[in-house]
């Protein structure tokens, strides 16, 4: 009688919370391959109600250290929804530039440090600065150009303190930014600089088809507003697209898990890139055709990839948006907020993918209903499937080499326990 393997993985390091991997493998057959997730659940959703409004944001900024910035974004666009206000373009176009900035300096970080390592084989991070001095710099110079024109724009790095429902409290000065946009054009030729070496890796050979979903304007790049897009075309509203899923939990388990179509899907840097690569600023555009990849490319790996070649398009994207702006009205700061009863739906592109927010309020302001759904809670599924067509490959391996490989599919995905059990 044949005898059911086991692969286990206790803990997965260098990614955002606490998770390990199981899988059971019957005569070459993967049976079972789950993410364990081993993060406590904070029940976020239950301190935000009877909350007024206004704390909506600020509390589930709290989520996440590393994605501050699109929680409260997410979070505001329900709320204003719900009050049926609109808010200033000026607002918009710096909520974009903020938007941008927090998936530079995540991207920055997960690319480099978390993730490309693998691809060498190099277990310590501190071997992998030393060999690569150069690419290290450059990469620290990108990161440190985001995260100082957060603190410029929101007053602090992390939880910003500017952004308020309806616009800002405080507007920046736009002539200390033009200051900082004195290093774009180097800042950019760092960007490209790990763009190139991250695009020389020799990704493994990997391929499963499966449904790409992001945000889509039709104009542009969309990282903040706009409809919902799917790989075949088919289009929702932000509403819509919120009933078309479905939430559902496992028993035992600390994470919300979601299906679109009674199946899983990829959201995240590839899924953007492949929905809406003809909206790509120009270097970035040329980075990606520089490399021979498809679109739309299927191979998971391919994320790490895309998240460098937004990195170069967001850096783009700020640059125009500024020349755009031209300047910042002062007085522009924050449309009058007189709250109703309703129920309202956001969604932003976080790093990892769409983040979505529900709020239903009553005439006070007071929120009874609140959900929110994170990216990774929505592709933990489909980093399932693809661990199941990937492990007959290399299961055979050493347990070192075979446990190195799960990691870095694994971490290609740029996975955020923590916000998946929040």
């Amino acid at each position: 009688m044949s005898k059911i393997k086991t692969i286990k993985i206790n803990h997965i390091a260098k990614m955002e919370g606490h998770t390990g991997f199981v899988a059971h493998i019957l005569d070459g057959n993967v049976i079972k391959a789950k993410m364990e997730t081993k993060e406590g659940a904070r029940l976020i959703e239950g301190v935000l109600l009877g909350r007024d409004y206004y704390e909506a944001p600020i509390i589930t900024g709290r989520i996440c250290g590393i994605c501050p910035i699109v929680h409260f974004l997410s979070s505001a666009q329900a709320i204003e929804q719900a009050f049926r206000i609109k808010v200033s373009v000026q607002t918009v176009q710096l909520r974009k530039v903020m938007e941008l900035l927090q998936i530079i300096h995540s991207h920055a970080l997960h690319v480099y440090f978390l993730s490309l390592p693998d691809f060498f084989d190099i277990e310590n991070d501190l071997n992998f600065i030393k060999k690569y001095p150069k690419e290290t710099k450059a990469i620290l110079r990108v990161r440190q150009f985001a995260i100082d024109m957060v603190k410029l724009i929101g007053g602090r790095t992390v939880h910003p303190l500017t952004m308020v429902v309806g616009g800002f409290k405080k507007l920046p000065d736009m002539g200390k930014i033009n200051k900082m946009l004195v290093s774009y054009a180097e800042i950019l030729e760092d960007a490209l600089l790990v763009g190139e070496f991250t695009r020389k890796i020799n990704y493994p050979k990997f391929s499963r088809k499966t449904e790409f979903v992001s945000l889509y304007n039709f104009k542009e790049y969309e990282v903040l507003c706009g409809d919902i897009i799917n790989s075949e075309g088919k289009k929702y509203k932000v509403k819509d697209f919120y009933h078309a899923i479905e939430e559902f939990h496992h028993p035992f388990e600390k994470v919300k898990r979601t299906a679109y179509r009674a199946k899983p899907y990829f959201l995240g840097a590839l899924a953007r890139v492949n929905n809406n690569f003809d909206f790509l600023n120009p270097y970035a555009k040329k980075l990606w055709q520089g490399s021979g990849f498809p679109i739309p490319s299927y191979n998971t790996f391919h994320n790490v990839f895309a998240q460098a070649v937004e990195i170069v398009h967001c850096l783009e994207e700020i640059n125009k948006i500024f020349k755009q702006l031209g300047k910042i009205d002062q007085k522009n700061t924050q449309v009058k907020i007189l709250p109703k009863a309703g129920e309202g739906w956001g969604a932003v592109e976080a790093p990892r993918g769409i983040l979505l927010d529900y709020y239903k309020l009553d005439k006070k302001g007071k929120i009874l209903e609140a959900n929110i759904i994170t990216p990774t809670a929505q592709f933990l599924a489909n980093l399932e499937a693809d661990l199941k067509v990937y492990l007959p490959d290399i299961y055979k391996l050493p347990i070192a080499q075979r446990r190195r490989k799960i990691r870095t599919l694994v971490r290609a995905y740029d996975p955020c326990i923590s916000c998946a059990t929040h």
